[in-house]
C-alpha cells in the first residue's frame, strides 16, 4: 500500500506534476543580432497587418461615398453644361440688345445706358444664381450700405480669390440699382473671358499688374474715368486696392512692412493706392477752399455731387478657404456661408493727398486684419463702435425673380435666332 503524500508538501506537489519524460538538454540562446532580426521582422508584419487594414478600411469609406461622388460629378457635370448654354443665350441677347438700340443712344443716351445697366444687372444676377443654387449663400455685417444705394461711392474690397467678384455680385443684387450703375476695376484676364466682352459694353476697367505698367495703366484710368462714368451715369465703383490674390501677395507685403516699418499682416496685404488716388481726384467734388464735399451717414438729406462715400468692405471665408469660380460654377463644394463687413466713411474724412491717403488706406486694411482675426477665432465680426452685439443679415436672392430674367433671357435668344435665321435665308 502506498502512503499519500500530505496535500500542501512537496511530496504532493511532485506527485500532482506531470510526467516530463528524460530531460533534453536546452539549446543556447540566441545571439543578439538574431533576436533583433526576428523582432524586426514582427514588427514588419504588423505593420504590413496595419497598412492592409487601413487599406480596407479606406476601401470601405471609398465604396460607401461612392454614389455621392458619383452623384456630385453628375451635378457638376450638369451645372458646367447649363452654364454654357445660359452664356451662349444671355451674352448674344445682350449684345444684340445693345445694337439695336444704338439709336437711342445716339437721341437719349441717358435713357440708353439705364436700360444696359438693367440688362448689365440681370446678367449679375444670373452669375449669382449659380452660387446660389448650390448654397454658397452671404451673410452681411456692419453698417446698411442701402442707405446711400442712390449716392456716389467708392468700395474697397480685400481679395483672395475669383469667388470675391461672385459674392459681390450676389451680395449687390438687393441694393437698388447699384449693380446696374456699377463700374468695376479688375484684372486685364478677365477682359478674354466669357464675360469680357459684356464689360468692356457696360465701361469697366481692365487693369494690368505689374511695375512696368504701372504708370501707364494709372493714366489709362483716368481717362476712362473722364470719358465712362458720368457720361454712363454710373455711380459706384468696386476696387480691390491689394492689387492681386493674398496668396500672391502675401509674401511680398509682409517683405514691405518689414523694410518700412509697417505692421505684420496675414489676413489682408497692405494695399496700393495709386488707383484710389486716381478715383478720389477725378471724382470727389471739392469745396472752394480745396476740401472735398462730402455727406454725413446721420444726415441723408443734405446731398453734394460727386463721389460722397468710401465702403470698406471685408470679405471672409469660413476656415479661410475662399471660393474660387470653378467652385462658383461647378459646384463641388458642400453649402458655405460667405461673410461680408461694410463700414461707411463720409468722403470728406479722407485725405486727398499721397502720403495721408496711403497711411488712411494702411489703417483701413489694418482694420481688415482685426476683422478678420477676430472672424476666424470667433465665427464671427465684432459689433460696431458704440453697440453691444454684432448684427448680421442673411442676404437672400428671389427665386422668382431668378426665373423671370433666365426666362427673359431663353426666350431672347430663341427669339434672336430666329431672326438671324430669317435674315440668313433671305440673303442666301
Amino acid at each position: 500500500m502506498t502512503a499519500t503524500p500530505w496535500p500542501g508538501t512537496p511530496a504532493a506537489a511532485a506527485a500532482a506534476a506531470p510526467s516530463r519524460g528524460p530531460r533534453v538538454p536546452l539549446a543556447p540562446a540566441p545571439a543578439e543580432s538574431q533576436m533583433d532580426h526576428r523582432s524586426e521582422t514582427r514588427c514588419g508584419d504588423r505593420h504590413q497587418l496595419k497598412d492592409r487594414m487601413d487599406s480596407s478600411v479606406r476601401m470601405a469609406v471609398t465604396l460607401e461615398e461612392a454614389p455621392w461622388l458619383g452623384w456630385m460629378w453628375v451635378k457638376a457635370l450638369m451645372r458646367f453644361a447649363f452654364m454654357v448654354v445660359n452664356n451662349l443665350v444671355a451674352i448674344p441677347s445682350y449684345i444684340c440688345y445693345v445694337i439695336i438700340l444704338q439709336p437711342l443712344r445716339v437721341l437719349d443716351s441717358k435713357r440708353f445706358w439705364h436700360i444696359e445697366g438693367i440688362m448689365y444687372k440681370w446678367l449679375l444676377g444670373m452669375v449669382a444664381s449659380w452660387g446660389w443654387y448650390a448654397g454658397y449663400t452671404v451673410m452681411e455685417w456692419g453698417e446698411d450700405i442701402k442707405a446711400i444705394a442712390k449716392d456716389e461711392a467708392v468700395m474697397l474690397v480685400n481679395h483672395q480669390a475669383t469667388g470675391d467678384v461672385c459674392t459681390l455680385m450676389m451680395c449687390l443684387q438687393d441694393k437698388g440699382l447699384v449693380v446696374a450703375q456699377m463700374m468695376w476695376l479688375m484684372d486685364h484676364i478677365f477682359k478674354y473671358t466669357n464675360f469680357g466682352i459684356v464689360s468692356l459694353i457696360h465701361g469697366d476697367f481692365f487693369i494690368r499688374q505689374g511695375k512696368s505698367h504701372r504708370d501707364q495703366q494709372l493714366l489709362l484710368l483716368k481717362k476712362h474715368l473722364e470719358h465712362n462714368y458720368r457720361n454712363r451715369n454710373r455711380k459706384w465703383i468696386v476696387l480691390f486696392p491689394e492689387g492681386g490674390f493674398l496668396r500672391k501677395r502675401r509674401e511680398t507685403s509682409q517683405a514691405f512692412a518689414k523694410k518700412n516699418n509697417l505692421p505684420f499682416l496675414t489676413h489682408v496685404t497692405l494695399p496700393r493706392f495709386g488707383a484710389t488716388q486716381i478715383i478720389l481726384n477725378a471724382l470727389v467734388a471739392r469745396q472752394e477752399n480745396g476740401s472735398p464735399a462730402g455727406g454725413d451717414a446721420k444726415q441723408l438729406e443734405s446731398k453734394s455731387q460727386g463721389l460722397q462715400w468710401i465702403i470698406d468692405t471685408t470679405i471672409a471665408y469660413p476656415k479661410a478657404e475662399p471660393i474660387d469660380i470653378q467652385t462658383w460654377i461647378l459646384g463641388y463644394r458642400k453649402p458655405t456661408v460667405t461673410h461680408v463687413h461694410y463700414r461707411i466713411f463720409p468722403i470728406k474724412d479722407v485725405p486727398l493727398e499721397t502720403d495721408d491717403l496711403a497711411n488712411w488706406l494702411y489703417q483701413r486694411f489694418i482694420e481688415k486684419e482685426d476683422l478678420l482675426s477676430h472672424f476666424y477665432e470667433t465665427g464671427a465680426f465684432p459689433p460696431l463702435k458704440g453697440h453691444k452685439e454684432a448684427v448680421s443679415k442673411e442676404m437672400t436672392l428671389s427665386n422668382m425673380w431668378i426665373f423671370l430674367i433666365q426666362s427673359f433671357a431663353f426666350l431672347s435668344g430663341y427669339m434672336w435666332y430666329n431672326i438671324i435665321q430669317y435674315f440668313y435665308h433671305c440673303l442666301f
